[in-house]
């Protein structure tokens, strides 16, 4: 009985010392690369994502652009990319990527996104009653895209058991709106990380 009540002693002291321990915290720059467990993450995002705006913004179609359209800057909005990965990539981290380096760009004018759009119009159509006629936006006066980024995300893996290689290909496309014509196309695969699993079991 006294070595239960020993053995229940140590273990609630256990749990109490550790409950009572502080992580380990530390604050680093947005630039530092951080790969833990060798899935996709932040610094995967701002490295493809400035390739692909690289590679677009010096294709014959969009650089040619202002030269054979009187000076006029091409309009782009980007549409969805499809995580057909095998693991859990939240898309819109870059979309948001890629929409903000083209608009920094200068090199594009940018319009809303579809779910964008919806609030503005909504907000457009209530400024018509409730706005002073000098101050409500007028309907029907949207800028319309001349070209749509679409793109996916996919992953090859190969393991031999204790390591694995991880290599994603970021496909990316962009369209002509009024044509449907593919004007530029890249698959971008500069992510590959090989992962080397500890043989230790706890």
């Amino acid at each position: 009985m006294a070595k239960q009540i020993l053995t229940i002693a140590a273990v609630s002291a256990a749990l109490i010392f550790s409950s009572c321990a502080s992580n380990n915290v530390s604050r680093v720059s947005s630039e530092t690369v951080t790969d833990l467990s060798g899935y996709w993450n932040d610094t995967d995002v701002r490295l493809v994502a400035g390739e692909i705006i690289d590679g677009c913004l010096a294709s014959p179609r969009i650089a040619l652009y202002p030269s054979q359209h009187g000076g006029k800057l091409p309009v782009v909005i980007v549409g969805s990319y499809r995580n057909k990965s095998d693991e859990h990539i939240d898309t819109e981290i870059l979309t948001k990527k890629l929409e903000a380096a083209l608009v920094n760009s200068g090199k594009v004018e940018f319009v809303a996104s579809s779910a964008e759009r919806n609030e503005l119009r909504a907000e457009r159509i209530d400024q018509q009653t409730n706005a002073s006629e000098s101050t409500a936006k007028s309907l029907g006066n949207e800028t319309g895209a001349d070209f749509m980024l679409q793109g996916s995300v996919k992953t090859i893996v190969d393991s031999d058991g204790k390591t694995m290689a991880r290599s994603y290909f970021v496909t990316t496309e962009m369209i002509d709106i009024e044509t449907n014509k593919k004007i530029w196309m890249d698959d971008n695969s500069s992510i590959k990380k090989v992962i080397k699993r500890s043989s230790t079991r706890m």
